[in-house]
């Protein structure tokens, strides 16, 4: 399955996307790592990224894997995921 047509992002060295179905004109977005780890049995490491609404083509943070959370601005998100950190004004300063 090929990503969203709009998605901006490239990923990271040693990572990878990938979407499923998540709900009718809803998508997830994961972002795979390439390493193998123990813990898993071997399996491949996954994180959602997000989700894409293609009827209302937005992009929206996620809460956990099954639960979609606010609309954000893709130009706001990492390559590493939607979810946009909370900054106090003094963090603010220094980044």
């Amino acid at each position: 399955m090929n990503l969203v047509a709009e998605f901006p992002h490239k990923a990271p060295k040693g990572y990878y996307y990938e979407q499923t179905e998540f709900k009718r004109n809803v998508v997830a977005i994961w972002i795979h790592y390439k390493r193998r780890f123990d813990y898993n049995l071997g399996d491949p490491v996954r994180c959602i990224w997000g989700f894409y609404d293609s009827k209302k083509k937005q992009y929206f943070a996620p809460v956990n894997s099954r639960t979609i959370g606010k609309a954000v601005d893709i130009n706001d998100t990492t390559p590493y995921s939607a979810m946009i950190p909370k900054q106090t004004p003094l963090e603010s300063a220094f980044v």
